[in-house]
């Protein structure tokens, strides 16, 4: 019976396994295609040769995309959001989800209502655009910051795990003297270090995908982040002009497309082993005291 028992649970987890992988290829396929053809020569991509690996070995898209400046400025703009961006969320989620998180508060619920308020009604793109213009951010990368400071939902997520914390920590702390800042500082914070790492990477994934605030609040070409480029090139067809001057024969424009989305991919792709730890652990936490 035990042997049957062993040889069952063997064979559920083989097939597990093997879903898992089925799945697992499903989902690369796509980005690993895309890979593959960026590298390949048009002949071959038209052709259909390209299945699993690169075939014609050909890096004339990337040099043709490099060469615009307009690719090059959208991933510096891009970046700047990332960071500047997420450390601005992160600051006042932090600090927000630690008040809100101390029950001594002084309108503590009033606040917390208005916060859960914002997740049932959102403000139009009206008014959203009033509030960006008379503030005089049109045109500016801070249109794509400062509205959007504050995640309702991270938010609430962050404030839940700080209320776990164990009260018993930070009533010593106080009786020692230390301050609400001292507190977060040494003692929420380094407790808090997976959830921190998983709202930081759903803030930086964010700010890296996010094209539609750019392309109704920032008219400035060289304002442009990386996703709005993209779209301009996969979608619309604008495929870069100063490129031109310096390649003598450009590359079809399928190749140009491919090497544009690999370029646009790659870098928010590079944050995910570095908080791959922390994020699995945040997520599991987070599920487990929810």
């Amino acid at each position: 019976m035990a042997t049957w028992m062993t040889r069952s649970s063997l064979f559920e987890r083989l097939v597990l396994g093997l879903i898992m992988l089925i799945l697992a290829f499903i989902m690369l396929f796509p980005f690993w295609y895309v890979f593959s053809a960026s590298l390949s020569s048009y002949q071959d991509i038209v052709s259909g040769k390209i299945i699993l690996y690169p075939t014609g070995f050909n890096i004339a898209g990337y040099k043709y995309v490099l060469q615009e400046s307009g690719v090059v400025r959208g991933l510096i703009n891009s970046c700047i959001l990332v960071t500047a961006g997420t450390a601005i969320n992160m600051f006042f989620t932090v600090t927000m989800a630690y008040g809100l998180s101390r029950t001594n508060v002084p309108g503590m619920k009033v606040i917390l209502w208005l916060v859960l308020l914002t997740l049932l009604i959102a403000p139009s793109l009206i008014t959203k655009y009033l509030v960006v213009r008379e503030l005089h951010l049109l045109d500016t990368l801070w249109a794509l910051i400062l509205p959007g400071a504050i995640a309702p939902f991270n938010l609430i997520v962050l404030r839940q795990f700080f209320m776990s914390i164990p009260g018993e920590l930070i009533e010593s702390a106080k009786l020692d003297g230390a301050t609400d800042l001292r507190i977060l500082w040494s003692i929420i914070l380094p407790l808090s270090k997976a959830s921190l790492a998983a709202i930081t990477l759903f803030y930086a994934v964010a700010h890296w995908n996010n094209f539609f605030d750019a392309t109704i609040f920032i008219n400035n070409p060289a304002l442009y982040p990386i996703a709005v480029v993209l779209r301009q090139i996969v979608l619309q067809g604008n495929l870069p002009q100063d490129a031109s001057a310096v390649t003598e024969a450009p590359p079809p424009d399928l190749t140009v497309q491919m090497a544009v989305v690999v370029i646009a991919t790659i870098p928010i792709l590079l944050i995910y082993p570095f908080l791959q730890k922390y994020f699995t652990k945040g997520v599991l936490t987070g599920s487990i005291k929810g």
